[in-house]
């Protein structure tokens, strides 16, 4: 591989490991972990045996993913804090829980300290491992923005690691927090950004684009109803009445698509296949940071869907669908009728000699 000039304290690609300390002790359940196990593109195993060209090698301390447990495991991550491992990317699977209000014990913890022999909570490895991270990436809808433990009404005060950092949080090498929603993370988009952020470590990609909810802005740019296959049912007001085998427009069911920013139903979910309303399963907008307060109750029509799924079922659409459909059996399911044997030649083609 030809020598590339870094900025200083930078290393070439070769001399380079870059390290990934996961956390998954935020209130959470480990299926971003699991779920990143079905990646194809890359794939995990792509990337921690470096088989991609001009990525610096990876390794990988996840808890869920390990061979090594108790104080053997723990290692790296005294390490990390020690300086031992740089660079080093951060990652909280799981979302934080408020220890101000813990009472006489703690929400949630990993290791223990070797001072006090006490439990090392979530939230003081975040302090400690933050400041020090190349970059910081939460992972999972309870991560990004709290998801299911940060309900209204949950008794332990949870939130998304942003809300604790900070929304302009920025890392020592400048980076924000970078936002993979999702109840678990869709499995590529995780491998995906992972990828991204070694190669932006060695300098060979550019910073991240991100939105304001933090989220890369080429994964969820597009609504889900945008990538959607069955979006053009919602434009002839043709809508689903069951879920599974009727591959109509699912929004009178409950589908959320049309406002949440998703990219499963264009990428799937494995090797391009499945995906919630691939499958016929609704959205329900787990990749947003209202989620899951803002769209229950779940599997009932949407207010302001229900709206414009009417208006499009009782005034356009039919009238669309009638005379687009009409339109193909008439001129576009007919080949030319040139097309046909015989002696004549039919086609318009004149000789020219």
């Amino acid at each position: 591989m030809a020598e590339v000039e870094f900025a200083p304290g930078q290393h070439t690609t070769e001399a380079m490991t870059a390290h990934i300390i996961w956390m998954t002790t935020g209130l959470g359940c480990d299926g971003d972990s699991v779920a990143m196990t079905s990646a194809t593109n890359p794939s995990l195993e792509d990337i921690v045996q470096g088989v991609i060209p001009g990525m610096p090698k990876v390794v990988v301390h996840n808890p869920v993913l390990a061979f090594e447990n108790g104080a053997d495991f723990m290692t790296a991550w005294f390490d990390a804090e020690a300086g031992k491992l740089d660079p080093f990317v951060l990652i909280l699977e799981g979302s934080v829980p408020n220890e101000e209000i813990n009472g006489e014990g703690h929400w949630a913890a990993m290791g223990v300290d070797p001072s006090t022999g006490q439990p090392i909570t979530t939230n003081e490895w975040i302090d400690r491992l933050a400041p020090k991270a190349a970059a910081v990436v939460a992972i999972g809808t309870c991560a990004t923005y709290g998801g299911i433990p940060a309900m209204q009404n949950n008794p332990t005060g949870a939130m998304g690691l942003p809300d604790y950092l900070g929304w302009s949080w920025r890392s020592k090498a400048g980076i924000p927090i970078v936002c993979i929603p999702g109840c678990p993370a869709q499995p590529d988009n995780m491998t995906e950004v992972l990828l991204y952020l070694a190669l932006q470590l060695v300098g060979l990609a550019a910073p991240i684009e991100l939105d304001d909810a933090l989220r890369p802005k080429w994964l969820f740019q597009r609504t889900a109803h945008e990538s959607c296959n069955r979006a053009a049912f919602y434009e002839e007001g043709d809508f689903a009445t069951e879920y599974g085998s009727d591959h109509r427009c699912l929004v009178k069911l409950g589908c959320r698509g049309p406002v949440v920013r998703c990219n499963v139903p264009l990428r799937g979910w494995v090797n391009g296949m499945g995906g919630c309303p691939n499958v016929g399963g609704i959205c329900m907008a787990c990749t947003m940071p209202g989620f899951p307060d803002k769209y229950m109750p779940f599997m009932e029509e949407d207010k302001n869907a229900k709206v414009s799924s009417n208006v499009a079922r009782f005034t356009y659409g039919p009238i669309l669908r009638v005379f687009r459909h009409r339109n193909i059996a008439r001129k576009y399911d007919k080949e030319p009728p040139w097309r046909r044997p015989g002696r004549s030649l039919t086609t318009g083609y004149t000789p020219r000699w």
